[in-house]
């Protein structure tokens, strides 16, 4: 798979997945995941205010990941693309990382 073949198909899911959830309250705080957390292979940190900007970033890292060839990020990226043929597969691991970055406090 291309790094523009995963990413259509990642675009794809996340539409059907809602990953537009909007919210009304705003916050200057952060809260932080890590790629492992998200789904990824390596501790990097993302740290970001909504569901949806945390999902970007880590949307960008796997991007950058895909682009230098980094084994265990394609070997996890082939697992998203599994779980990316079920939608309601992908919807439930979405639903389940939007509620774990809720629960997750904020920082600073």
């Amino acid at each position: 798979m291309t790094l523009l073949e995963f990413s259509g198909t990642l675009e794809s899911s996340l539409s059907k997945v809602n990953i537009n959830h909007k919210t009304d309250i705003q916050s200057t705080d952060m809260k932080t995941m890590t790629c492992k957390q998200l789904g990824g292979a390596c501790d990097t940190e993302f740290h970001a205010n909504s569901f949806e900007e945390m999902a970007e970033l880590s949307k960008k890292h796997g991007m950058e990941m895909f682009q230098q060839g980094d084994k265990n990020h394609l070997e996890a990226m082939n697992e998203m693309e599994a779980l990316m043929k079920t939608p309601d597969s992908m919807k439930i691991w979405f639903e389940t990382k939007r509620k774990e970055f809720d629960a997750l406090p904020e920082t600073k």
